[in-house]
């Protein structure tokens, strides 16, 4: 960055002029800290997150018959009313409810764990910049959840009937519960991973690292991989790849469509800037000319041709 560009004030802004800020303070205007002194403040702010997590994680215990529920419900649906989950040991239900509660806690306290990794990045950063990180954490949260509900209520009821249908009359499932609920878990995680393919793209696209011209010539590759994709991430069933597959296909569809909606705005502004700099250039060139046209017009007292007085 140039001096003409200026630095950044404590709000996020440049400072009028490109002064530099003095001395031992960061562009924010604030004394500028050392490599240990930002470990140390990273050390801090992880203490602080891991200590709300703490009280959430009793909260989610007290609420773990309700989310074993809920996370069990796709199954009982499709068992007879009599059949339900099972545990193989003694100590099996105990940890399951540990389990949910230490995820649950995780959960529930995400607000204030999030605020503290944005607190410790968030100085570094211009008001723009803090404006996009914001818009793409939400739009990360948002898909995230989409892809974990997408994954409860289309792909885990149509995976387990798929499997359920080779018991038939001479083999009665069982599922044990602690290898349910990790295949639940890790199917909402794997969808709603997944589903952040759009910001991906975005980010790559932001950073010139692809275009919409490749990502349309790269389809059918792309096609290819999200299959591969969804093979190691769902149950070995044709439904859940399929399943996967296809969403994930649309969104890369709707992260081309973003794209080339970013490409025509910056086009369209560069090229407004181009015509306001040519405006402004004409402007002064008929300016100049204006003026070396009246060096030529005449002078006081003179009369005509010859410069004779009638």
């Amino acid at each position: 960055m140039s001096e003409a560009d200026g630095v950044k004030g404590p709000e996020g802004g440049r400072l009028a002029g490109g002064d530099a800020p003095a001395a031992g303070a960061s562009p924010t205007g604030e004394k500028e800290l050392s490599f240990l002194d930002h470990l140390s403040e990273l050390r801090s702010r992880l203490i602080r997150g891991l200590v709300a997590v703490i009280p959430a994680v009793f909260v989610a215990y007290e609420l773990s018959g309700r989310i074993l529920a809920f996370l069990s419900a796709p199954l009982k649906a499709l068992l007879p009313p009599d059949k339900g989950l099972i545990a193989t040991a003694l100590p099996e239900t105990f940890l399951i409810h540990l389990k949910i509660a230490l995820w649950g806690g995780v959960f529930i306290s995400a607000p204030f764990w999030l605020y503290q990794l944005w607190a410790f990045v968030a100085p570094g950063l211009y008001r723009s910049e803090r404006r996009a990180a914001a818009r793409l954490t939400a739009a990360g949260v948002a898909l995230m959840a989409a892809g974990a509900a997408f994954a409860y209520y289309v792909v885990i009821p149509a995976g387990f009937s798929f499997f359920l249908g080779f018991g038939g009359g001479e083999v009665t499932v069982l599922p044990a519960v602690s290898g349910y609920l990790s295949l639940v878990m890790t199917l909402m995680i794997a969808f709603g991973a997944a589903f952040q393919l759009p910001l991906l793209l975005l980010f790559l696209a932001a950073a010139g690292l692809v275009d919409s011209a490749r990502l349309s010539r790269f389809r059918r590759f792309a096609i290819l991989l999200i299959v591969i994709l969804a093979g190691f991430l769902t149950p070995p069933d044709v439904i859940s790849q399929i399943l996967m597959s296809i969403p994930l296909y649309l969104l890369y569809e709707l992260s081309l469509f973003l794209i080339r909606g970013r490409e025509r705005a910056s086009a369209a502004r560069e090229a407004a800037e181009a015509s306001e700099k040519g405006g402004v250039a004409a402007e002064a060139s008929v300016k100049g000319g204006g003026a070396e046209g009246g060096g030529g017009g005449k002078a006081p007292g003179d009369t005509g041709v010859g410069g004779r007085d009638n």
